[in-house]
This record gives structure tokens, sequence and C-alpha cells, in this order.
């Protein structure tokens, strides 16, 4: 048996202390070593029992596995650009699933995503690269994710969802089967959506309906 391979968490806030309890229960596949974070204010922490070491430009003095530990519904872009700034290969990436996720056999996640505990992918699909699912995420027959997705806590697909490429959904939305969330979309807490939201829109309400613009970082 291989040794554990050791593991950067990138973020210190409360999605990182998440994903380290995560890890910690799979010590055979992963040392966690530390953390990075951007706010000189964090630098010396401790993350549960994790140092956080520095700045993300220590992540080019090692070369142990990483995991994005960011989201943010204001900013639903915000990992895949840290992504992008990093630029590290794809064999850096870590792809941690919770021993008490459910993941159908014959389905894909993409390199730096995050599963956490009942998480729930019901059939073969494939998750893009640095999807984060909180806990008690669903997502169902033939969905479609794309890369940078988040779902926050309970999130929920019908069949035949897509769902592009940093859309944020909140905790508890639920999606009707067939529709499209476009990029960088958001979808607010506990919203119902029966229609296609736009790339860049906020929704939200039940129905979930058109708030404004997002963002767009």
């Amino acid at each position: 048996m291989s040794a554990p391979r050791p593991l950067l968490l990138v973020g210190g806030g409360g999605l990182a202390r998440e994903v380290l309890a995560a890890v910690r229960l799979l010590p055979s596949l992963w040392r966690p070593v530390g953390a990075l974070d951007d706010d000189p204010a964090r630098h010396g922490a401790d993350l549960d029992g994790l140092p956080v070491l520095g700045g993300t430009d220590l992540v080019r003095s090692t070369d142990a596995a990483v995991v994005v530990c960011v989201a943010n519904a204001h900013r639903p872009r915000g990992r895949l650009n840290l992504v992008a700034r990093l630029d590290l290969s794809e064999d850096r990436w870590a792809t941690v699933v919770h021993p008490a996720a459910s993941v159908a056999v014959g389905a894909e996640v993409g390199p730096g995503s995050v599963l956490l505990a009942g998480a729930v992918v019901t059939a073969p699909l494939r998750l893009g690269a640095h999807v984060v699912a909180m806990p008690h995420v669903l997502i169902t027959h033939d969905d479609e994710v794309g890369d940078g997705v988040t779902f926050a806590g309970r999130a929920s697909l019908g069949g035949s969802v897509r769902v592009g490429q940093a859309a944020y959904l909140g905790q508890g939305s639920a999606v009707r089967e067939g529709v499209t969330i476009g990029a960088g979309a958001v979808v607010g807490m506990g919203s119902v959506v029966l229609a296609d939201v736009p790339a860049g829109e906020v929704w939200a309400g039940n129905p979930a309906r058109r708030l404004r613009e997002g963002s767009g970082s």
C-alpha cells in the first residue's frame, strides 16, 4: 500500500475546516500538511490543528497535492479564478470524497472537486473540475455539471439539469428536471427553480425569479 499523499488546503475559512474534517477520515489517501491563505491576518493561525503556513505563493515550494477550499455566492467565479492563478498541473489537484458520500459506479468526479458527507450522485455522469458539493447535495440522472460549480448544503437537481461553469446553488435550493442554470448564475437559498436561469443572473424565491445581474467575479 502506498503512503498517503501530502495535501495542502487553499483557504482558511469554514469550507476549509469542513474539507479538513473529511480528509481526516481518509488517512490512507491524504496527509494534510498545512493550509494556505492570502489574508496575512490568518498566517500562523491554527485551523483545527492544521497550521496556516502563509500565502498561496508557497504552493510551488512543494509537490503536495492541493485542494481549493473557497466558495462565495457573491463571487461565484472566485474558486476558478484562484485555480487559474495557481496554474498547477492537473496531477497536483486533489479530489476529496467524504466516506459518507454516495457516488454511483461509473460516475466521474473531476480533479480538485470536493463531495462532503451525505452528497449523492445517483447515476453515472461526470462532474466538472473543482466542483464543491456541501452536505446532503443531490445530483441525479443525466445532470451535467460544469467546472467550478458550488452546491450549498441540501441543494438538489432533478434529472437532465445542466449547470454551467461556476454557477452557485444556494442552501436548500431545488431545480426542476430539464432546467438549465447558466454559467456564473446564482440561485438563492431555498429557491425552487422551474425555468432556465440565464448566465450571470441572480434568481431567488418560490418559484425562483430574476433579482439582478450577478457580480461576474
